[in-house]
Parts: C-alpha cells; sequence; structure tokens
C-alpha cells in the first residue's frame, strides 16, 4: 500500500492509506480497573504519519503541563483551552505528564505527539509548530468524561507537518461589517484547523473599514453603509492592532486587502476628488460589482494610495499586502495597465509582498515575486489559468482559492438558506474536500503554490451564527487540503473523511461553534 501506517487497535494490525485515518475503538481500564471501550477519530486535518498505541492517558485533575519559557505561551494557550473543555485545574509547573519543547529534529513546519499510558510529550522546532501540535492534541482529548473523572486521549504516535506554508481563510468585513471580537472568535475557529493566514477585506464598494490618518471620511462616510443598510462600522488603528496581536498569539498572519482601484465606491463618495469628474457617487448597499474605479490620470489618486498602503503596512508586520485589482470592469484596459504598475510599484515600496487577484496577470510590469490569487476558471478578461500563470513566470507564486470548490459563500444546496450560486451552483462539502491544488492551473505544481484559501464573501452573511455555519464544516475541507499530503493513489476520498468529520462536528459542539449539518455525514 503507498503511504501506508499501520495502526494496532486491540491486538489487530490495520494498514490505512495516508490521509484515510479511520476510526479506531480503543480498551483502557477505568478508575476503578473495569474495561472501558471508548470510540475516537482522527484528527482533521489528518496527520501525515499516525501510530496507535495500547491504551490511553488519563487526563485528570493531578494533571500538570511542563512547558519551558520558549514554549511557555503555547503551554498557557494549552492550558486555557483544556481548562474550558475539562474543568480540570492543569497548573504549568516544572514537572509533569504533559510536556512540551521546543528543540531541533523534528518535521519542518509541524510536530511530533508521542501519547503513552504515562505521558503526553509535544515537540516541534519552533513555537508554531508546537501550536500546530496543541490543535491536534485538542481534538483527541474527548468531548466528555462519560461519567469517570478523568478524560482518556488514546495512546498514539503522531509525526506531522503541513502541504503548503500559505494555509488560509478570508474574511469579507466590508460588504458586512463584524466587529473586532467576532474577527477573533474567528481567529479562534480557523486556528483549530491549523490555519495559519487570514485575508480581511477591508475595504468596497459597501465601506470602508480602516480608519486611515488624513483621510477620515474614508471611515466616517464610507464605513457608514454595508449591503441592505443597517449601519456599517470600522476599526480603529488601535482595533486593528488588537486584530493583528491576537492573530499573532494564535500564530496566524494578517493579510490586509484594500482592493483597487474598482471596489471603491465607498472611497469615491467619501472623497470626490478621487473621481475624475469631481462629483462624489451616492453610497451604495447592493452587491452588485464592476461599476466604480479610481480616476486613473489624477495625481491625487496616487497620494491617496500611498498614503493608505504606506499606513496598512506599518500597522501589519506581516511580509504580505493585498492590493485587490479583481473586476475593474469600470476602468479602461490601458488605464488599469497604468494604474496597476504604479499601485503595485508603491506597494512594493512598502516593503511588502505584493498580492493581487488573478486579474492583475495582465501587466507585464508587477514587482519581482507578486503573488497571484486565483479564484475563478474564467473572466471578461480572460483565461483565469494564464493570468495566474504570468505570477509565476514573473519568479512568484499562487494562492488557490477557486469558487467553484474554496469559497465558503455558496450555498450547501438549493434549500440552503444563505448564500449565492454564481461560481456553478451549490458548493456540498464532498465537492470542498475532492479536489487537488496541483490540478487547477495546469503545468503549476506544489513547488509554485504558496497555499491555498476559502474565502468568505459576506453579501448574505450578517451575523456571526451565519458566518460560522457557512464557514464550517466546508473550511475543515478546506484545511485538510492544505496540511495534509495528496494521496498517492489520486483523490481524496470522502467516505473516509466524513466519519472524521462526524467526530469533529462533536468538538464544534463543545466549543459552540455553529455549522451546517450537511448530508452525506453521519453527524452525532
Amino acid at each position: 500500500m503507498p503511504r501506508a501506517a499501520l495502526f494496532t487497535i486491540t491486538g489487530v494490525a490495520i494498514g490505512v492509506a495516508a490521509g484515510a485515518l479511520a476510526l479506531a475503538t480503543i480498551v483502557n481500564l477505568d478508575v476503578n480497573g473495569a474495561p472501558v471501550s471508548t470510540t475516537t477519530a482522527t484528527v482533521i486535518p489528518a496527520p501525515v504519519s499516525q501510530t496507535a498505541g495500547e491504551g490511553a492517558f488519563d487526563l485528570g485533575p493531578a494533571s500538570a503541563i511542563v512547558a519551558p519559557s520558549d514554549a511557555r505561551s503555547v503551554g498557557e494557550y494549552l492550558a486555557s483551552v483544556l481548562r474550558a473543555a475539562t474543568g480540570l485545574p492543569l497548573p504549568i509547573e516544572d514537572e509533569g505528564e504533559l510536556i512540551l519543547a521546543i528543540e531541533p529534529g523534528h518535521p519542518e513546519g509541524g510536530y511530533d505527539l508521542e501519547v503513552t499510558s504515562e505521558s503526553v510529550r509535544l515537540a516541534a522546532n519552533d513555537a508554531a509548530g508546537l501550536f500546530a501540535g496543541v490543535q491536534t492534541l485538542r481534538q483527541l482529548v474527548p468531548v466528555s468524561a462519560s461519567g469517570r473523572s478523568a478524560w482518556a486521549i488514546p495512546a498514539t504516535t503522531i509525526s506531522d507537518h503541513p502541504r503548503f506554508a500559505y494555509r488560509g481563510a478570508m474574511l469579507d468585513v466590508a460588504r458586512h461589517f463584524f466587529g473586532v471580537d467576532d474577527v477573533k472568535r474567528y481567529l479562534d475557529d480557523i486556528a483549530l484547523l491549523k490555519l495559519n493566514v487570514l485575508h480581511l477585506h477591508l475595504t468596497d464598494d459597501q465601506g470602508w473599514r480602516l480608519e486611515i490618518d488624513g483621510w477620515p471620511r474614508l471611515t466616517e462616510h464610507g464605513g457608514s453603509t454595508q449591503v441592505g443598510g443597517g449601519g456599517g462600522g470600522f476599526y480603529t488603528q488601535d482595533d486593528y492592532r488588537n486584530i493583528v496581536a491576537y492573530a499573532a498569539s494564535r500564530f496566524i498572519t494578517i493579510v490586509p486587502e484594500i482592493d483597487l482601484p474598482g471596489h471603491t465606491n465607498a472611497a469615491l463618495a467619501s472623497y470626490p476628488e478621487l473621481t475624475c469628474d469631481g462629483e462624489a457617487p451616492a453610497l451604495y448597499e447592493g452587491i452588485e460589482v464592476g461599476f466604480s474605479s479610481l480616476c486613473i490620470d489624477n495625481e491625487r489618486t496616487y497620494e491617496f494610495v500611498a498614503d493608505v498602503l504606506g499606513q496598512v503596512a506599518a500597522l501589519t508586520p506581516g511580509p504580505w499586502i493585498h492590493i485587490g485589482g479583481d473586476e475593474a470592469h469600470s476602468t479602461p484596459e490601458a488605464d488599469y495597465l497604468r494604474f496597476i504598475e504604479r499601485a503595485s510599484g508603491i506597494a512594493a515600496a512598502t516593503g511588502k509582498t505584493v498580492i493581487g487577484w488573478h486579474e492583475m496577470g495582465r501587466s507585464d510590469a508587477l514587482p519581482a515575486g507578486s503573488v497571484g490569487e486565483y479564484w475563478s476558471f474564467t473572466t471578461p478578461e480572460g483565461d483565469a489559468a494564464e493570468l495566474a500563470r504570468t505570477f509565476v513566470d514573473g519568479g512568484g507564486r499562487l494562492v488557490l482559492a477557486p469558487a467553484d470548490v474554496a469559497y465558503l459563500d455558496m450555498k450547501y444546496d438549493e434549500s440552503s438558506p444563505l448564500g449565492l450560486l454564481w461560481a456553478k451552483g451549490p458548493t456540498s462539502v464532498e465537492e470542498a474536500f475532492e479536489w487537488d491544488p496541483a490540478e487547477v492551473v495546469p503545468g503549476v505544481g506544489d513547488a509554485r503554490l504558496l497555499g491555498i484559501e476559502a474565502p468568505l464573501w459576506t453579501e448574505t452573511i450578517v451575523t456571526m451564527a451565519d458566518l460560522e455555519s457557512m464557514a464550517f464544516p466546508r473550511i475543515a475541507a478546506i484545511a485538510e487540503i492544505a496540511w495534509s499530503p495528496q494521496p498517492e493513489q489520486g483523490r481524496r476520498d470522502f467516505s473516509e473523511f466524513a466519519p472524521r468529520l462526524a467526530a469533529f462536528g462533536a468538538h464544534l459542539d463543545a466549543l459552540g461553534i455553529n455549522y451546517f449539518r450537511a448530508s452525506g455525514v453521519a453527524w452525532r
């Protein structure tokens, strides 16, 4: 069997191909020495390598966490999430059974985890890898003690690392605004799945969401609306710093997007000098696209772009800045190309790597190493795969977010109350799971892919419950594609994934995360 792992389950060896880790029944003894059978499932995303051991580690009132100074923050995080899940005290002490270690010799970007009946040891090269391992450990802890005084963590050995460096989610806070606490909650949600990037779509026709010094009307006026009315909102720069810091505590990088030169009605309504006729358009609360454009021949436009991108870059410690470039249907082609050349140069001058949607591939003057984000199989501007390949030819890489499988705002099925259908119709959890990024752009395989992303546009998304139900469980499928290796035998097997997803649903229930109970999964 290719990439087979052997699981010894109550004395029986079972071969399972990598990425196809099935349910396992493990026999333990309770506190009185009587046998207890618990059914557990391997985690999502599936580990690269996992071998089941015998017995289980009983996480109980006397358990303690050992976390040296370089692992202290991860240890405190582990303690907080396990305390919330179990009610156990779990102090961090010099001696204990749950041991965290940062040391050389472990998988790049990943971790090694060993659970025996005596202890739990989690080790990685750095704190980020250790944090990823914590997410695995969280899912191995049962959602309840089943009447016992201890939570039985099944014995297992895992060695694990990510397929892609960039494992992203995108949240559109422009069409409907989500406040700081909502964004923090979503950061916690995606951290559970080892996602390490949150792309924030901060500006659009319907609202401008980030305070910019010297341009107060962007938020005072342009931030006052959203789709369907009901007011908007915005982040002060301190709010944004708060989000960035919280993300960093979860080893998640924020990628800010200022969408240019289209999707700019909120900015134009706030500052009419950015238009070519000097007239401010009305604020907009609909969902149509492609009708707005900055004035390309106006020097004030580039003063605006430089101020905005300079401040956003200074507020964002991560390596990337996203400048959009999509659906600029009201910008003539020659004007678009001149704008992208100049705006991308301004963005690169901030010291960041430029990211743009694949339409920016029409330009042959992008900064070297620019990253393209592919979102659709075709656009009015040309073949999306060919446009995306332009970034690769320029020494950059691609982030894949194909709308037909990765857009979380698409309906699950025709009867779904939320979501849209424009990409190809509904997108089921199975369709979100059974695709291979290496097959999206012909000739561009893993080596030229920075990673993948699951965007959530918010035309129909108003509340946090809406947001989570559209993201979960499809985002779990995307996270597995981003982390776990592609099976050598071909496509991923949804029939293997579904039982693990059902088990993951029990963790979502325990965490209070809203999710859609999609068909094809035997939810508990």
